[in-house]
């Protein structure tokens, strides 16, 4: 009888060790309480055009002639210039890298801060420019980011370089498409570097915490890196002698249990 009993609480023990707190990975603990009512989302998603950035120009309106300039006239800093025509609009397409004071050269305008702008704001801008030189009045002027992305690092099961398709985009969507965290990575230790006015800043983010939608960095910007850590464990627990120990310890725990079976059934 007591044999037993020392047999079965050496599985029970061997049990354990492979036990793992849900405290470190069921996401947004504490929800209930937070969100038992709407919450205001206070964030900003507003994505500003940085230096280096690439962005697109789509420019429409009722006297298609007077924009030839900006597809015969290509600048320096203009990537591609495609024309499209039909239905008595005509529609230019060009593509161009922010130099590092934060302009673009737009033909027949000149240089333009960009820096700092939304797309709209930037748009609005060159509308304005376009009115101030006399090419056309009733411009309709559309920015687009071309190369707006995000790097996501460490324990994700597919890490990698993520493009940005929308301004709204939330950490949880870049690592959704990451594949999301691996078992061997903590949510509670999700970094996220991004570069402000010529500075690196950091923000820790803490997944398992349903105040986590509050962080500034909750959404996203251009070239954010993301890194998750992994686990101190994870070190040992893929080295050999760990493989060794987990594999012994599984037929370590079949063996007891027959033994104390066998026990039980010749008392």
């Amino acid at each position: 009888m007591r044999i037993s009993r020392i047999l079965l609480a050496a599985v029970a023990a061997l049990t354990l060790t492979g036990c793992v707190s849900q405290k470190k990975i069921v996401y947004f603990q504490g929800s209930d309480a937070v969100y038992s009512s709407p919450q205001t989302i206070a964030q900003s998603y507003r994505m500003a055009i940085q230096p280096a950035d690439r962005i697109s120009l789509s420019i429409t309106c009722s006297e298609p002639r007077l924009l030839a300039g900006f597809a015969s006239n290509v600048t320096v800093g203009t990537n591609e210039a495609v024309t499209t025509s039909g239905g008595g609009t005509r529609e230019i397409y060009t593509g161009y890298t922010v130099d590092k004071d934060g302009y673009v050269t737009l033909p027949m305008i000149g240089r333009l801060k960009a820096q700092g702008k939304t797309e709209d704001e930037f748009a609005n801008d060159v509308e304005k420019a376009i009115i101030a030189a006399g090419i056309v009045t009733d411009p309709q002027v559309t920015v687009k980011f071309t190369n707006a992305r995000v790097s996501v690092l460490g324990a994700v099961n597919k890490p990698g370089s993520i493009p940005l398709n929308s301004q709204r985009t939330s950490v949880l969507d870049v690592l959704a498409t990451a594949g999301d965290i691996s078992d061997n990575g903590l949510k509670t230790n999700v970094q996220l570097y991004r570069e402000v006015d010529g500075k690196r800043e950091m923000y820790l983010l803490d997944l398992t915490q349903a105040d986590v939608f509050n962080s500034p960095a909750f959404y996203v910007q251009q070239n954010d890196m993301i890194y998750v850590s992994p686990n101190k464990a994870a070190g040992v627990k893929n080295s050999p002698f760990f493989t060794f120990w987990g594999a012994s310890a599984s037929i370590a725990s079949v063996v007891i249990s027959l033994t104390s079976l066998i026990i039980a059934l010749t008392r």
